[in-house]
């Protein structure tokens, strides 16, 4: 199972962004040092109570840090945007990581955003469906016209495309069943949402599956699995160690309405801290945290796991235990148990 390392780079207000950001350079370089294989970073706008820096200036910058590594926008919130910008932007960014560039998408779902971009929530879909077909189109065609309901191409080119060929690969991710099924069809592989319970993960793969049958396309060759975890001596001590960093964080994304874009049933990220944990998060000891990763492999087919184990306040004395913890004592646990599992 590759490793990614998810780079949120969220902040508390007021916090001094100079020294978190040389924090986040060494993050960055001790998970190419661990082995991680990708890097990725996630987009949001106007994110208080946080600080936040953006994605595509950063994996710029990190790009200088990690040569070699995978570069992953997870997520860039696509229907935000115009087309040509984004190609170009990110065809940039593939030639300075030397044609590693992940390009992961999603489509957004806080209001404030939509409205500082002139857009609506319910313009989303078509936005950003059109959004996709054109950054492809541009990637790979000399010229592209093409007009849709908030763009005209007119023989528009991408000024430098991407190094790798045909396209860098085009990721979604989806939490609704909606998102999934169309993610199937136009999408390389489907990012498997960090917050969504177990029990709904395993029945949306059957929504995946199913979506991928009736468009005539094969499993994925690469499935990635984002967890938010928090590895210690046993469950106990994971709660607790990650209960201050953890809540604040979900508080935030509860207020910004992230459950409005999960899944019926499973769409209240305002639970209690001990209730929204269960069956969602990754907390405990090694061999439990491993084991949980064996079975989610098993019930999902997943290939990757995008790790975000970096939240708002989170000392980076926390950040690099746990990355170390996951790398040299949960992920060789985890290896040989999906060995021995192979071998039945």
């Amino acid at each position: 199972m590759d490793l990614t390392f998810i780079i949120r780079g969220q902040f508390p207000a007021g916090d001094d962004m100079e020294a978190r950001f040389e924090e986040l350079m060494v993050q960055a370089r001790l998970a190419k040092e661990l082995g991680f294989k990708t890097l990725a970073k996630s987009q949001h706008y106007s994110s208080a109570p946080f600080q936040e820096i953006q994605q595509f200036p950063f994996l710029a910058r990190v790009a200088a840090e990690v040569p070699g590594m995978k570069l992953l926008t997870a997520i860039t919130l696509l229907s935000l945007h115009k087309p040509l910008d984004v190609a170009e932007q990110l065809a940039a960014i593939d030639l300075f990581s030397g044609g590693n560039l992940i390009f992961g998408s999603g489509l957004g779902y806080r209001e404030v955003e939509f409205k500082a971009f002139g857009s609506t929530q319910s313009e989303r879909v078509t936005r950003f469906t059109e959004n996709f077909e054109a950054i492809k189109r541009l990637w790979t065609e000399e010229t592209v016209t093409m007009k849709a309901s908030h763009f005209e191409l007119i023989e528009a080119s991408c000024s430098l495309k991407p190094l790798q060929k045909p396209h860098p690969p085009m990721w979604i991710g989806a939490n609704a069943d909606a998102a999934i099924r169309r993610t199937a069809e136009i999408a390389d592989t489907w990012i498997i949402p960090p917050h969504n319970r177990t029990d709904t993960i395993v029945r949306q793969m059957d929504v995946y599956k199913r979506a991928l049958d009736g468009a005539g396309k094969p499993f994925p060759k690469t499935l990635p699995l984002a967890r938010e975890m928090f590895i210690a001596e046993n469950r106990e001590e994971a709660m607790r160690l990650a209960q201050p960093y953890l809540e604040v964080k979900y508080k935030a994304y509860h207020a910004w309405g992230q459950d409005k874009a999960m899944p019926t049933g499973d769409d209240d990220l305002g639970q209690d801290y001990d209730e929204l944990v269960q069956d969602r998060f990754l907390l405990g000891g090694v061999e439990d945290v491993a084991e949980q990763l064996i079975e989610f492999t098993r019930a999902t087919g997943a290939t990757d796991l995008v790790c975000p184990i970096q939240w708002p306040g989170m000392p980076q004395s926390h950040v690099l235990e746990q990355m170390h913890m996951l790398t040299e004592r949960v992920m060789p646990l985890v290896e040989e148990g999906l060995e021995k599992r192979r071998n039945i």
